[in-house]
């Protein structure tokens, strides 16, 4: 093949991960509903995610919505963690399902990272519900440990606690022993 056939075959979705604003509360909302519907339990309330809820994460910490020319296809958000100013919660990922299988996901949680780095924060840290351990291993992936000694900030006191995983910035080791 030569190098005109094979840009023939460039793929036809073009995706772009901006920053969300205050104006993209009821996008994202929406697009968190959707993105958790039928993958977390009923009880997850990002199956109720709102507006308002979504205008106060943006106001203490940030997100990023991804487009597929132009079309919403997922976001992230990321919150300051109370009472540690050089730690940040990652919440609420969600990538729709005609775009899953692709690793968007990763591309999203690199975009978190590099803003952290960039704003100098420490750590991230994200919450795992337990009816979904399948996740454990996915942000394993992406340098996210068990850190049994930190809590939830936003854990549902209805519903067991969810695992919080950590993933250690600017060159810091992880305190948790890896198996090898």
């Amino acid at each position: 093949m030569s190098a005109t056939d094979l840009n023939d075959l460039a793929i036809a979705m073009t995706f772009l991960i901006r920053e969300a604003t205050l104006d993209d509360a009821v996008l994202i909302a929406e697009l968190t509903r959707q993105c958790w519907h039928g993958k977390v339990a009923a009880s997850s309330s990002g199956n109720r995610e709102a507006p308002q809820r979504v205008r106060e994460d943006l106001q203490q910490g940030g997100g990023f919505l991804l487009l597929n020319d132009n079309t919403p296809a997922g976001s992230i958000r990321w919150l300051a963690v109370v009472g540690d100013p050089l730690a940040w919660e990652v919440a609420r990922m969600g990538i729709l399902p005609p775009y899953r299988g692709q690793g968007l996901w990763q591309q999203l949680m690199a975009a978190v990272v590099a803003r952290a780095l960039s704003a100098g924060i420490r750590q991230l840290q994200l919450a795992v519900r337990t009816d979904a351990p399948r996740l454990l291993s996915m942000y394993g992936t992406l340098g996210f440990d068990i850190a049994a000694e930190l809590k939830y900030s936003h854990a549902n006191p209805l519903e067991p606690a969810p695992i919080v995983m950590r993933r250690l910035l600017h060159g810091q080791k992880n305190n948790v022993d890896k198996a090898h």
